[in-house]
């Protein structure tokens, strides 16, 4: 099957979330990820969670439809070796993602020497080149005072790692902005995407930022989506479910959902504001649930779910990944995103491919990740151009591995 990028190679050396997303985004679309790992593994190679065998879905997860070659890259042979991957001629590849420092056989003015139309994409933690995880970042940039009860004083985090998830992206796309420039011009370039600039650059465009140097600075809202009407609210079998009121249509069948049209004119009049304007139903929130509230609270989720679905309410029910699991069509073989993959060491089971739909191209189904050191001695012939004896004496050296037992 064809892909998108098919035909495109991307050398990875990687851990955790940012640019290992990157490189699986990137074969997830048909390029030709190959990760070079560390023999016995890298940073994340165990990271939780885990199976009770010790096998990382965390790992599998974010390093699926790629290749993987297990070299000793301390040793100097090792090392060279990588530089060769990285370096193949071609002209879809001389592409490289990394998060780790630009140092050694990683270092951009020793691969340029050798491709000088080289492409390098490093991750960093911040822009000097620091340490930083989505987890130090996101403390650093306010968010965690934002973040949970209104009446609470201490900070919040929350489990997403947004700015990882955000930075991954980001780097798949410069890598093929940098590989658009190569194209038209021939010119290779190392380029750098910070963590903590990727966090920074999205609070501004959301006027996180400019708030602040105007002089507000904004208090905690709890649950309440902000600037508009939004809220949860329990139903009377106490479920939990989410409701929208941003848009004057999202509003408007609420209200009619509710059966509150008439209340919420009236209300409005009271307090002498417009609820066609979002900003007047968020100063009016307060108000506003307490009506909302006295109609879902009196009635069961099943009639709540039947009324919103047939008013075309914009909400959702608060669940568990597992009741997502066994509930939601969309969370299953029956959404074309989905794919059932066998992964070695863990077994079979659901595994999301690309969420892009391309007229043009069908869907790739999702494809379990390598075994560590699975495509070693492929990889090494087929790019490098080794025989089988070198690859051979390579092995008996311990300079290579091949595909782990799992």
């Amino acid at each position: 099957m064809t892909a998108i990028l098919s035909g495109m190679r991307v050398v990875e050396a990687s851990a955790f979330v940012a640019a290992p997303l990157g490189g699986m985004t990137l074969a997830q679309l048909g390029a030709d990820v190959i990760r070079i790992d560390a023999i016995g593994g890298g940073l994340d190679y165990r990271r939780w969670p885990v199976t009770k065998d010790n096998v990382s879905m965390f790992w599998a997860g974010l390093n699926k439809s790629k290749r993987s070659v297990a070299i000793n890259f301390r040793s100097p042979e090792g090392s060279e070796l990588a530089k060769q991957i990285i370096t193949a001629p071609g002209k879809d590849s001389g592409m490289l993602l990394t998060n780790f420092p630009p140092k050694g056989w990683l270092s951009y003015d020793e691969l340029s020497a050798i491709r000088p139309d080289l492409i390098q994409l490093t991750v960093q933690g911040d822009r000097h080149g620091g340490s930083a995880v989505d987890y130090t970042v996101n403390p650093s940039i306010g968010l965690p005072f934002l973040t949970g009860p209104s009446d609470s004083n201490s900070p919040t985090n929350h489990v997403l790692p947004a700015w990882d998830l955000v930075t991954g992206q980001m780097a798949a796309l410069g890598l093929l902005a940098a590989e658009r420039h190569r194209f038209r011009t021939g010119e290779g370039q190392h380029s750098k995407i910070a963590l903590a600039d990727a966090a920074m650059a999205v609070m501004g465009h959301l006027g996180f930022i400019a708030e602040a140097q105007l002089g507000e600075e904004r208090p905690r809202y709890g649950n309440y989506l902000f600037g508009a009407f939004g809220r949860d609210f329990l139903t009377a079998d106490g479920e939990r479910v989410m409701v929208i009121g941003l848009t004057k249509r999202q509003w408007t069948s609420l209200c009619e959902a509710t059966e509150s049209a008439e209340k919420m004119d009236a209300l409005a009049k009271q307090l002498g504001r417009n609820f066609s304007k979002e900003g007047d139903r968020f100063e009016s929130r307060d108000e506003i649930s307490a009506v909302f509230s006295a109609f879902i609270a009196a009635r069961p989720y099943a009639e709540i779910e039947t009324i919103f679905n047939q008013k075309g309410v914009c909400w959702s029910r608060y669940q568990t990944v597992k009741q997502m699991l066994d509930t939601n069509p969309d969370c299953s073989l029956d959404n074309p995103m989905f794919s059932q993959i066998n992964q070695a060491g863990i077994g079979s089971y659901m595994a999301a491919g690309a969420p892009w739909d391309f007229s043009a191209f069908a869907r790739e189904p999702a494809k379990p990740a390598p075994r560590l050191g699975e495509q070693t001695d492929e990889v090494l012939a087929d790019v490098v151009g080794l025989s089988r004896a070198e690859i051979g004496r390579l092995h008996d050296a311990g300079v290579i591995a091949g595909p782990e037992a799992v």
